[in-house]
């Protein structure tokens, strides 16, 4: 009998914002209950010797994710990682003041020095850069992408400057309508995912990483 050929195990870290974290603190599994979740249960299927790390934290912007990338990020050993940042750093400026505002260059800088980081100690490790999204419950969301819609070119951007696949979630929403979606059905708030919000990203993730990924190689 011949002895069935197993990948080697592998570690799929996702590091970002509340819509990371989704929870995850309450979660007995530390996943979360969001598109984290959706994922460890799909490798959990198909890839049961992989292991998903979810390390988002609410409220965060890519300065937190600069401060901490070494602990909950790098000394983890991902073999893959996904990077999911930028909503707050629009976001912020509009409900909580002016003065949360980061500048254009200052989110290019610390985006910049995570990739970086990566580059530098995991060459050849898939990095995943997810488009942070908002949609337009109101008049007040809307006014997010004075600010967003520069923070997302950065990211597209960066990724081909680095040649990262990059999990694009405004072509995820516009395909959304297209089926009955509204902009409560996707985020209720304009910008934390609702279940199917959660399903859709999930999915888009799948689909991106399906071209980058080791195992299929």
């Amino acid at each position: 009998m011949t002895t069935p050929y197993l990948p080697a195990p592998r570690t799929l870290l996702f590091i970002g914002d509340s819509i990371t974290d989704c929870s995850r603190t309450e979660d007995p599994d530390s996943l979360g209950y969001g598109y984290v979740r959706l994922l460890a249960e799909h490798f959990a299927a198909h890839e049961p010797t992989a292991r998903v790390v979810n390390r988002g934290i609410g409220g965060n912007k890519v300065d937190d994710l600069v401060a901490r990338f070494s602990p909950d990020c790098l000394d983890h050993d991902p073999q893959v990682v996904t990077i999911f940042v930028g909503v707050n750093d629009a976001w912020h400026r509009y409900v909580l003041g002016e003065d949360q505002q980061v500048t254009p260059e200052a989110f290019e800088k610390g985006y910049r020095f995570l990739l970086d980081q990566l580059s530098a100690t995991r060459p050849s490790a898939p990095v995943l850069l997810v488009l942070p999204f908002a949609v337009d419950v109101s008049e007040d969301i809307a006014r997010i992408h004075e600010d967003l819609d520069e923070k997302v070119r950065i990211i597209r951007d960066l990724a081909r400057e680095f040649q990262h696949p990059v999990v694009d979630l405004e072509k995820v929403v516009e395909s959304a309508w297209t089926v009955g979606h509204t902009p409560e059905s996707l985020a209720a708030d304009g910008v934390h995912p609702t279940i199917a919000g959660h399903r859709l990203i999930a999915d888009a993730w799948l689909a991106a990483f399906a071209g980058v990924d080791p195992a299929r190689s």
